[in-house]
């Protein structure tokens, strides 16, 4: 998760794509013209993730500010695909 919020702040495309479980991945990701840059993560929670499990939960908040300043909660899934941890979906509030 701190990785992919380090490629947001870079805007890594690249990278966030790479991280992107194949199933759910969009064709593209454009953050070039994003209103709000992101300065601090928090996170919240973690369900399983560990060496022995295939999915992983991470709930955190990601502080941005620019045209507006706040903060965005997401509880985002993860999941091993071919021995590395993908990110799934995520539920934003």
């Amino acid at each position: 998760m701190r990785s992919r919020f380090t490629a947001f702040v870079t805007e890594d495309v690249g990278y966030l794509l790479r991280t992107w479980d194949p199933a759910t991945r969009p064709a593209e990701l454009t953050l070039a013209d994003m209103p709000v840059r992101f300065y601090r993560l928090d996170i919240l929670d973690t369900v399983a993730g560990g060496p022995l499990d295939q999915t992983g939960v991470v709930e955190f908040e990601a502080f941005y500010k620019g045209d507006v300043s706040g903060s965005q909660r997401e509880r985002s899934t993860f999941r091993r695909v071919d021995g590395a941890w993908v990110y799934s979906e995520g539920d934003v509030s």
